[in-house]
């Protein structure tokens, strides 16, 4: 098993478990709220979150094969907790891009430094006139 795999499967059984309600409360932060896929289950998975104009942007570090990456994608969307405000986000978009514009400079040596060369991007959804947000 790989050292990311590894380092994956820590954060997920404990990491995220201890440290994923504060970070979520943290400026740059998050948390993706999603389903799995087979077993419904509700998910909390703490991320980093960037702005990308109004979408939002996402780091993989783990890849485009990650759980919580394929149960958003089947789903075509997701909510996303950061600030502790929550924002409902739908059409997710994978992508590599090996010099990341959109992501702060000083965090460009951290992604290098993890090899993580994919993103996910999403859009917020349209909220209707008069409907209270989610």
């Amino acid at each position: 098993m790989s050292v990311q795999r590894r380092l994956a499967r820590f954060n997920r059984v404990f990491a995220n478990r201890l440290a994923g309600p504060v970070l979520s409360l943290l400026p740059g932060f998050g948390a993706v709220l999603h389903r799995g896929r087979k077993s419904g289950r509700e998910y909390r998975t703490p991320v980093k979150v960037f702005r990308h104009g109004d979408n939002y942007l996402m780091s993989l570090p783990y890849g485009p094969d990650a759980d919580w990456v394929r149960n958003v994608l089947a789903a075509g969307g997701c909510v996303l907790v950061t600030g502790g405000r929550p924002v409902r986000l739908v059409e997710p978009r994978v992508f590599v891009d090996r010099r990341p514009a959109a992501v702060p400079a000083p965090l460009r040596a951290v992604l290098g430094w993890l090899n993580a060369s994919y993103f996910i991007e999403l859009r917020p959804a349209a909220v209707p006139a008069g409907a209270a947000r989610p």
